[in-house]
């Protein structure tokens, strides 16, 4: 076992040996990320210029880009770096600013979706009281208390693993991870143990459970409106509900990958669902929001022809 006081860097070991491949998966993780900024990057222009889209539900919107986009730099970057890197290594510094990034971000996106399905909730329960509630400012609130919650909770776990002592340092994974990282120290307290389901409860549990409050209060109305309420609240409803289900699915994957022993799983599929939530969700969001809410699709559609 190496001493605490050498280990200055972490080695990713799930990269292992790709070979002249790793100009393959440089290509397309460069040209997914791309893909990821421009999709989220365009949205974002389309919402600020257009001010028909000066709206509650389009500055949560909003918000949810710019977090993709802020999720994604956690991660490929380290990524695209590490393909041509013999040794895999990663500093402590740089491993622990990953880690409250992407948690950070995790956090982010539940409590946006959260936000985004009370937004849903007061606009389909209260509709004549919507603009009084959901108003510019408090919206601006809201945002600024999902980032600041979202900073607080991740540095409450966080600081419990910054001042550890490490007797290894190989991580089984192509990216930091808090629960590996603790694992590698000399010694852990029960605090540490909990610290990431503490984190776990404050980040998905509770958002999680105001998201399924508000859309069982949506659910309960619509059964006793009109046709052509309930295809409103099903067109405006859906993309939160598939975002929310493709965190969930993500989560789920991580927690096994980290937790449990998936030797049994062959290393490729096991590396492609730990990285699941960071690949598949930023690009999800754009796409099911861009295509599926009219206005936002006519708003890039007049954005084009200016453009143009």
């Amino acid at each position: 076992m190496e001493n605490s006081t050498e280990i200055v860097s972490f080695v990713l070991a799930a990269y292992g040996k790709i070979g002249q491949l790793k100009y393959l998966y440089f290509s397309i993780m460069i040209l997914w990320y791309l893909s990821i900024f421009a999709a989220n990057i365009v949205l974002i222009v389309v919402i600020y210029v257009d001010r028909r889209l000066h709206e509650p539900m389009y500055i949560f919107l909003c918000n949810l880009f710019i977090n993709e986009i802020y999720g994604s730099t956690s991660l490929y970057p380290l990524l695209l770096s590490q393909m041509f890197s013999d040794t895999h290594e990663v500093s402590l510094t740089y491993c622990f600013l990953q880690i409250f990034c992407i948690y950070t971000s995790a956090c982010v996106e539940f409590c946006s979706l959260a936000a985004m399905a009370y937004d849903r909730y007061i606009s389909i329960c209260y509709p004549l009281h919507y603009h009084v509630i959901m108003n510019t400012g408090r919206v601006c609130t809201i945002i600024l208390l999902i980032w600041v919650y979202s900073f607080v909770n991740i540095v409450f776990s966080f600081s419990l693993i910054i001042h550890l002592k490490f007797c290894g340092n190989i991580i089984d994974k192509v990216f930091c991870d808090h629960h590996l990282v603790s694992n590698l120290a000399c010694s852990v307290s029960v605090l540490n143990n909990i610290s990431d389901l503490f984190y776990a409860f404050l980040g998905i549990v509770v958002p999680c459970s105001l998201i399924s409050f508000s859309y069982i209060k949506i659910l309960a109305v619509c059964l006793k409106t009109s046709k052509e309420t309930k295809q409103k609240a099903i067109s405006t409803c859906t993309p939160q509900i598939v975002s929310v289900s493709n965190l969930i699915v993500g989560c789920v994957f991580h927690l096994v990958d980290s937790r449990f022993d998936a030797a049994h799983t062959p290393d490729k599929v096991r590396i492609i669902l730990s990285v699941y939530l960071l690949i598949c969700q930023p690009i999800v969001t754009p796409c099911m929001y861009g295509l599926n809410l009219p206005k936002i699709k006519e708003a890039c559609k007049r954005f084009l022809l200016y453009r143009k």
